[in-house]
């Protein structure tokens, strides 16, 4: 059974994310879309405008863009330079509540820490313009460490970056195998951006792609539907 996000979490969430005209909850798309809402999910507020998404550049299969963007204290960091090892790449806005609860007890808390301490390279990047939600430095410094994120926090405040993966959430997860090639974009997990119900089986779509890719496995889901607050170009 398909998980609906608890109507008190949505309620903050939108709250929380969204800023004069912007809306933030998780918005389907495609076939999804067209699907009448089931009778006991929350209704989208009939007010609310779906920010248009980038236009997606980067696909699955084909090399990952490459960039250079700087850190928190402004050291650049090259994405080819990782060539050779696996990378995770997360859209991140410290103010958005699916990317507090992501980092909190949902599928960001653990899973970074566990693959970076087997190689991988895990990069968080901000799109945020400047002057929209959180993209001040020092809530960005705050988060991190309140996360306890061991990996750089890269910042792209012109939104190069993220329109070129078509980043549209926060969270928005991508990953890159050895080979610089584009193998995984999405969700974190099968929770929609809420919280599981108690005993629900949850998969981790990120930490199972990597346990896949470590094997020299096929990845058996390259792409989901990213659920989060809009990334605020």
């Amino acid at each position: 059974m398909n998980k609906l996000i608890p109507l008190t979490f949505l309620a903050a969430a939108l709250a929380a994310c969204t800023q004069p005209g912007e809306a933030s909850a998780p918005a389907a798309t495609g076939a999804a879309a067209a699907q009448p809402a089931k009778a006991d999910a929350p209704a989208k507020p009939a007010e609310a405008k779906v920010e248009k998404a980038p236009a997606t550049k980067a696909k699955i299969g084909q090399p990952a863009p490459d960039f250079t963007l700087p850190d928190l204290d402004g050291k650049p960091v090259k994405l080819a330079d990782f060539k050779g090892k696996t990378v995770v790449l997360e859209w991140f806005n410290p103010g958005c509540p699916f990317v507090q609860l992501a980092h909190r007890k949902g599928g960001l808390k653990d899973v970074p820490a566990q693959h970076t301490q087997k190689g991988v390279v895990w990069l968080a990047i901000n799109s945020g313009a400047p002057g929209k939600q959180g993209t001040a430095r020092d809530e960005n410094v705050k988060a991190k460490q309140e996360f306890g994120m061991s990996y750089p926090l890269l910042i792209d405040e012109k939104g190069d970056v993220g329109r070129a993966y078509g980043a549209e959430r926060t969270p928005h997860m991508y990953i890159i195998d050895p080979q610089g090639t584009l193998v995984y974009a999405g969700a974190i997990d099968s929770t929609k951006g809420g919280e599981p119900e108690q005993g629900e089986q949850v998969t981790n779509y990120v930490d199972a792609a990597l346990a896949e890719l470590a094997a020299s496995k096929p990845i058996s889901t390259k792409e989901t539907e990213a659920f989060g607050c809009s990334v605020k170009y």
